[in-house]
């Protein structure tokens, strides 16, 4: 059932404080659309209030700002924490702290996850796992100094590691240090062996402040033209990027 305008305005006219619940509403619906989650938005025009709830919670609560776009390889569950916190705390293995670590990263809470891996590391220092995960949480941090390193260190023992992801984040590292052409080297060495938008992307990103726009607009062609035959939870994923991709193909 669709809600005009007159009754938003009879309901603020009655009582300032339904600003507050209209206010919120037009800010999920503005997310929705700048997601271009068109189903959403659709739910939250027609049914206010109850579609609020659900997608501020299944929505905007399931993909956290600090990693979204970044996430490691495989699946995490919630309802793991209190468990692995258990088996921490009786048998204090790495792999649990290594595991915890993954799931709040995908959370987005960086500070629990750097904690972490740290715990895990120094257990067993050479697990490259924790070493990888560690330089990909430090990145997300703001701290690419801390997390080369780390993330160079790994990629030369195996630079497919994390199906690649591990080289992604070493080749942010060396975008955010400024190392431009090692940059540019590393996400070419990437896309060698994988076809990631957020790879083709970041390296457009590179040859565009190179002034080799021929080269930049080819990857993000390419980027689109991947998405649109991608599967769905793929798509979902590489949203971020494929905003990114459609904005530098616009300049």
């Amino acid at each position: 059932m669709f809600l005009s305008l007159d009754y938003y305005w009879q309901l603020v006219r009655h009582s300032p404080w339904s600003l507050v619940p209209l206010v919120l509403h037009v800010w999920l619906l503005i997310d929705a659309i700048r997601r271009e989650e068109w189903l959403w938005a659709g739910f939250l025009f027609c049914l206010p209030g109850l579609a609020d709830a659900i997608y501020f919670f299944y929505v905007m609560r399931a993909a956290p700002s600090a990693t979204m776009g970044f996430e490691l390889p495989g699946a995490h569950d919630r309802r793991r924490i209190k468990e692995l916190q258990a088996q921490i705390h009786n048998l204090d293995k790495p792999h649990h702290y290594l595991e915890l670590g993954d799931i709040y990263f995908q959370k987005g809470n960086l500070q629990k996850a750097e904690a972490c891996y740290r715990a895990s590391l120094e257990r067993d220092s050479q697990d490259i796992d924790a070493r990888a995960h560690l330089g990909q949480c430090l990145l997300r941090a703001q701290k690419a100094a801390e997390a080369r390193p780390l993330l160079e260190q790994v990629c030369r023992e195996k630079p497919m590691h994390d199906y690649g992801h591990s080289l992604m984040a070493y080749a942010e590292a060396l975008g955010a240090l400024g190392e431009t052409e090692a940059a540019v080297a590393a996400w070419q060495q990437v896309l060698e062996s994988h076809s990631y938008a957020r790879a083709r992307v970041q390296l457009a990103e590179l040859y565009l402040a190179k002034n080799q726009r021929s080269l930049a607009e080819a990857g993000l062609r390419e980027a689109l033209a991947d998405d649109a035959h991608a599967p769905t939870f793929q798509r979902k994923r590489d949203r971020v990027w494929m905003r990114k991709a459609r904005r530098l193909l616009r300049k």
